[in-house]
């Protein structure tokens, strides 16, 4: 088996003792499409830095291709294709003129750029405005040429850093589309973070959740889903703040595997919801606490997402990512 990123022990920390990874291994087999997941500040974006050879870690090693990040830097440049969140092309200027200067940055030979530019412009669907400014350019169309930028040089390794970032559904589709279609064309491997939990489940291989800087899970998207190994039962609370006494009483009971809370809506991960239902039920009318809507589901990616890299929060503060609460013995992984 042949693998694109081969990472092991690696660790990043910055002045003042900030440790952004804390002993990271992984492996990204080769053609595949590798979702890695994570909260603000979890450590992707370090981790992708160290993997494009822009920073170095503090210790441990990573190679790309059997090339080391450090010390083969200038040969693993030439088999990556980097996508920043950060805008990565000029809008003063149209989309070939774009092109045609990193034709130049990766030193395409002269002979041949206007062919390569104008097939890449035509595989990104962006033929039509090529002779646009890009600053008309919608944001799925910037994104869009930023791709094609990057696999100018066919990389066999494309990093994507939140790739369709702040963009509407349809152009989120088109994008991915074309990612797509490079991997089954090209056979170029995908490294891409997201905090788009159905992007993740819909086109990635394999993902991966780091928190922390630490790696606490990975798998194909079923194989985390099947971890939590149960059902999700999903009380709508109307606007009414659950205390930690009666998440207490919730943890407690024996059905029950863990509770996240967010916001309004209590979702309790059960081995058999018909069993736990009136467990849960019970505790939360003894504490006089009224429930709009019950729904049961199968555990979803975000469930898995909320479970391995959820944080504390306190009871009615707002959060994005929730606040997870297990049993002892339980499956998570630190």
């Amino acid at each position: 088996m042949t693998f694109a990123i081969d990472a092991r022990g690696l660790e990043k920390v910055y002045k003042g003792n900030v440790a952004a990874l804390a002993g990271v291994d992984l492996d990204v087999k080769a053609g595949d499409i590798f979702a890695l997941l994570g909260p603000n500040g979890a450590g992707k974006t370090t981790l992708m830095r160290i993997l494009t050879t822009q920073f170095k870690p503090t210790s441990g090693e990573a190679h790309i291709f059997d090339l080391d990040v450090v010390r083969d830097g200038a040969e693993v440049r030439k088999v990556i294709g980097y996508v920043p969140q950060e805008t990565s092309v000029w809008s003063d200027i149209n989309g070939y003129e774009n092109l045609l200067i990193y034709a130049k940055i990766y030193g395409l030979p002269s002979r041949s750029r206007k062919d390569v530019i104008h097939d890449m412009l035509e595989s990104m669907g962006l033929r039509a405005p090529a002779e646009h400014l890009v600053k008309t350019y919608s944001g799925g169309m910037v994104r869009k040429l930023e791709i094609a930028c990057a696999m100018l040089i066919r990389p066999k390794i494309l990093f994507l850093d939140e790739p369709t970032l702040g963009l509407d559904p349809a152009a989120r589709i088109a994008v991915w589309e074309k990612l797509v279609s490079f991997k089954e064309e090209f056979g170029t491997t995908v490294f891409f973070s997201t905090h788009y939990m159905d992007e993740a489940n819909a086109y990635s291989d394999e993902v991966a959740i780091i928190n922390t800087g630490r790696m606490v899970t990975s798998g194909t998207a079923d194989e985390l889903k099947h971890s939590l190994r149960g059902e999700l039962i999903k009380f709508s609370l109307s606007d009414h703040r659950v205390d930690e006494h009666t998440l207490g009483r919730i943890r407690g009971l024996e059905p029950v595997k863990s509770v996240v809370v967010t916001d309004s809506t209590l979702n309790v991960t059960v081995e058999d919801a018909e069993t736990a239902l009136p467990c849960v039920m019970d505790a939360l009318r003894s504490e006089g606490i009224p429930v709009e809507r019950i729904t049961t589901t199968k555990p979803t990616l975000e469930d898995v997402f909320l479970w391995y890299a959820g944080t504390t929060r306190a009871p009615g503060a707002a959060s994005s990512i929730g606040r997870v609460e297990g049993k002892a013995g339980g499956t998570r992984r630190e």
